[in-house]
């Protein structure tokens, strides 16, 4: 399981390029042009796999080597400290140390803290990470009884209060507006939200919230501060824009002030999270509010293979809305693979004993446990997968459940082994152990009760063997990558993992809900209880809800890299009314059902830029998209790259002219001696293949296949279309 790319734990550190050009290399067109787009808004919309993360952190590199941005003068936001440490992680292997790459929260609380003596004077009050028992508390003044499932949905609601910058008194109507299905009534949720300030304030404490809303409020009444941040932060680059809150754009906005050095990153289709407040609004009017903006389309997929990403677009077309409007056509660059299972059940315990029973399979086969996760709607499907898990003998971990490094065996495990580190010369367990693994195996086993296999069953019991065989994973790690790493280095490597909350790979398959699995991939992955009622939800009935259901749905789809099974089963338990069916979203898409007519094909890859001053700097440029990419013989949606630059199925009938393909061959290989670069350099065999089937006779008509871009066609375009037209060149045709 990786956030972005496939890679070991403690992978070998790539040379840092040697030159700004050299940061540049191996980049696609389109992730190029977000690299050196460098001045003024740009807006970078990025499907899914198609490699925002290399874009953005080139794009930061590029500026920072090349000169034009200074490392210190650049904020790179997301929205999770995993990111955030692994965009530091890349900026400092494209050498552009210095760089700040924080969460909201942790770049807001940074400046409260600094600011806050000179804004208010004293100490920042303390910060609580959970609010729940705040809430309870709250609730208990006013005497009223929330139980366990209520006091959490009655926080969520306040959560969401805070970041859309709603206050108490007008809750009732914000909620009926946004069309919240209240835990509570809406009043008394209102007086809840209330009471809840008013105990924080006799506390002296804030929340998660308080940080940004303090910080607004700070940037917004002292100008002589604001003026100081905005001195030191000149660029700001916004990952995961489609998530942001109407408070975070409102500190956004403040940072900025009346500048406009700004790169968002985001992808309407991925909007899961409305119900905290996130709105793809943002992204989706970010032109109509920067009119000279540069937008960057990404839709070159190199996570899923073609059938995974057909299937994706599939989900999509049959979209409605604002942000089905602006989706993304995703084209796989990977190889062929398995076509999407689909499996219906009798009753749950089966289906997930199913699922269970194929991934043992895959575990036989050879794939890696940790390579593949089974996705669900709700945590409460978790308990039945545990169990068939367990049944059958394969390793399993829950993601999105309580954080690694907060677990009690896992705080345990920590100090036993800084204070082993500290006086292991006097522990009679390390006398017989050198190595590094073997001291963390010694002291584990004798403070942890970890033993080398696993214990028999489910549960707690499980779910700890697991976390702590994690930590004896990432010390045998440790030892391949650093010969010679002491006790004393792995406590350091553990101290500096749990402050940036970047938990060691568990070795087991992941459980983890649909949103929990946002950011992350696998190779192999299992959608269950893809049923009416379960996704879309029951509780989602207008249309907007209904349609982040299938986003959710296509957020699973596309965590897949090779292979993807889709399940659901007719009945909850054993002996069940068959009453269920299968989602509405699979209609059309899976093998027996009648396809839905199609929404015309999403946005295609490419660059669209602003218009910049004048009389017309308002004006909102034209749109410069190619035609959708369908086969010009069938018809059907073409997803794969080679189908692609060929403009049709590879399996529908070719009218290539045989005795042009083999010219241009021949002329091909004539240019690339010249050269001194490979024949592919000039133009793919797939780029010749597409050329001798159209016999294009004009640039224009030359210009529309894949493959010859603008550069291309000014170098070669004179002489590709005189071996089109059947003459004999005689070496006077202009060359580059």
């Amino acid at each position: 399981m990786t956030a972005a790319t496939h890679s070991p734990l403690f992978p070998q550190v790539p040379a840092v390029p040697d030159s700004a050009d050299a940061v540049l290399e191996g980049l696609d067109p389109e992730q190029r042009e977000v690299a050196t787009a460098l001045r003024g808004p740009v807006c970078v919309l990025a499907g899914a796999g198609t490699g925002k993360t290399r874009a953005i952190t080139h794009r930061i590199a590029y500026g920072v080597r090349s000169g034009i941005l200074q490392p210190a003068s650049v904020l790179a936001v997301t929205f999770t400290n995993r990111a955030a440490g692994e965009m530091r992680g890349r900026l400092r292997q494209l050498g552009a140390q210095g760089v700040q790459a924080r969460t909201f929260h942790s770049a807001a609380l940074r400046q409260l803290q600094y600011f806050w003596p000179k804004a208010v004077g004293g100490s920042l009050p303390r910060l609580v990470d959970r609010k729940i028992q705040l809430v309870a508390d709250a609730a208990a003044g006013l005497g009223t009884r929330l139980d366990r499932g209520e006091l959490r949905d009655v926080t969520g609601e306040i959560e969401w209060c805070k970041v859309t910058q709603t206050i108490p008194a007008d809750y009732p109507y914000a909620a009926a507006k946004a069309g919240r299905e209240a835990p509570r009534d809406p009043t008394e949720i209102a007086h809840l939200y209330a009471a809840y300030e008013d105990l924080k304030r006799d506390r002296a404490v804030i929340d998660f919230e308080d940080v940004l809303l303090l910080t607004v409020a700070v940037l917004q009444d002292r100008q002589d501060i604001a003026e100081q941040v905005r001195a030191q932060y000149q660029h700001f680059v916004v990952d995961e824009y489609q998530d942001v809150s109407p408070l975070q754009q409102r500190l956004l906005d403040l940072w900025l002030g009346d500048r406009d050095d700004l790169c968002v990153v985001g992808d309407a289709s991925q909007t899961i999270y409305s119900f905290t407040g996130a709105t793809p609004d943002h992204l989706l009017d970010f032109r109509a509010r920067h009119p000279g903006a540069t937008v960057v389309k990404l839709v070159r997929d190199y996570r899923s293979t073609p059938q995974v990403v057909r299937l994706a677009n599939g989900l999509l077309a049959q979209a409605h809305g604002r942000a089905a409007d602006h989706r993304l056509e995703l084209v796989s660059q990977r190889p062929s693979g398995p076509e999407p299972g689909y499996t219906e059940y009798t009753d749950e315990p089966v289906e997930a004993e199913g699922a269970a029973r194929r991934i043992r399979e895959l575990i036989d086969a050879g794939v890696p446990a940790a390579e593949i996760a089974v996705l669900f709607r709700t945590n409460s499907q978790s308990e039945t997968y545990e169990q068939a898990l367990a049944d059958a003998g394969v390793p399993y971990q829950l993601r999105g459940a309580e954080r690694f490094f907060d677990r009690p065996e896992v705080r345990k495990a920590g100090l036993a082994l800084r204070g082993a580190a500290r006086f292991g010369g006097n522990d009679s367990r390390l006398d017989d152990v050198v190595d590094l693994p073997s001291q963390v195996r010694a002291v584990l086993s004798g403070e942890g009760g970890w033993t080398t296999q696993p214990p028999a069953g489910s549960g707690a019991v499980r779910e700890r063997w697991e976390s702590l065989t994690a930590l004896v994973n990432l010390a045998q790690d440790l030892a391949a990558a650093r010969p010679g790493a002491t006790l004393a280095d792995f406590v350091a490597e553990l101290d500096e993992r749990a402050a940036a909350q970047h938990a060691p790979t568990v070795q087991g398959v992941t459980l983890a809900s649909l949103h929990a699995a946002k950011g992350l991939e696998w190779d192999a992955v299992f959608l269950v209880g893809v049923a009416e009622g379960m996704l879309p939800i029951t509780y989602a009935r207008t249309d907007e809800q209904i349609e982040e259901e299938r986003r959710l749905l296509y957020v699973g789809v596309t965590r897949a890299r090779e292979r993807l099974h889709v399940s659901w089963s007719l009945s909850r338990s054993p002996g069940g009314r068959h009453n269920r069916r299968p989602s509405r979203f699979l209609d059309g898409l899976r093998p027996g059902t009648t396809p839905t007519v199609g929404r015309s094909a999403g946005s295609v890859g490419g660059v669209e830029r602003g218009i910049r001053g004048g009389a017309d700097a308002t004006a909102v440029p034209r749109r410069a998209q190619r035609s959708p990419a369908r086969c010009r013989v069938c018809g059907r949606t073409l997803t794969d790259a080679g189908e692609m630059k060929l403009m049709r199925c590879e399996d529908c009938p070719s009218d290539m002219d045989e005795g042009l393909y083999e010219r241009l061959r021949e002329w091909r290989a004539v240019q690339a001696a010249n050269s001194g670069q490979p024949d592919f350099c000039v133009f793919t065999d797939r780029t010749l293949m597409a050329i001798a089937e159209n016999r294009p006779d004009s640039p224009a008509e030359l210009s529309r296949i894949p493959g010859v871009l603008s550069r291309k066609l000014r170098s070669y375009g004179a002489e590709v279309l005189a071996i089109c037209a059947g003459q004999e060149l005689d070496g006077e045709i202009a060359e580059d």
